[in-house]
């Protein structure tokens, strides 16, 4: 009997000992959006583990990084030259993690602006698996799910 009672006090100690990350990884987004708006494409890049993958739910794709990379290079370089304005903010619905491992879903909006043209927006429900690895957040996976509506993004907070 008395080493049931002890089974609650073990748990508490055994998961009091493990570190939220949940500022760690607000700071990885929020660096992420940093990289999107001043069009630093190497930052950007960096947020990745190099044998990270995207899912592309939208269009039925799955492809390296590195491609997807490939694709969006122009439009940071474009910001960078102040041809363009972007910017990208992050909502999660659920956030699990450990020390070194995460699962966020939620959704993210992207707004872009050409020069002389309307602004653009688009809301994006997206699921993201990262890794600690030698004290820095990597996305192992970013699956752009489907398209999301603004009042979804509005019923995040």
């Amino acid at each position: 009997m008395i080493k049931i009672s002890f089974l609650p006090l073990m748990i508490l100690f055994l998961f009091n000992g493990v570190q939220d990350p949940t500022s760690e990884l607000d700071q990885f987004w929020k660096e992420a959006s940093r990289t999107v708006q001043e069009g630093d494409f190497k930052g950007y890049a960096d947020t990745f583990h190099p044998d990270a993958v995207l899912v592309n739910g939208i269009s039925g794709n799955s492809y390296p990084i590195s491609d997807a990379l490939d694709g969006w290079k122009q439009g940071f370089e474009d910001t960078k030259a102040g041809k363009m304005k972007a910017s990208v903010e992050f909502r999660f619905s659920e956030r699990f993690h450990s020390e070194t491992t995460a699962y966020e879903t939620g959704i993210f909006k992207y707004s872009s602006q050409n020069k002389g043209e309307q602004q653009s927006t688009v809301y994006i429900h997206l699921e993201a698996l990262l890794t600690k690895s030698s004290g820095e957040w990597k996305l192992l996976m970013e699956h752009q799910a489907s398209v999301a509506t603004e009042d979804e993004w509005n019923s995040i907070k």
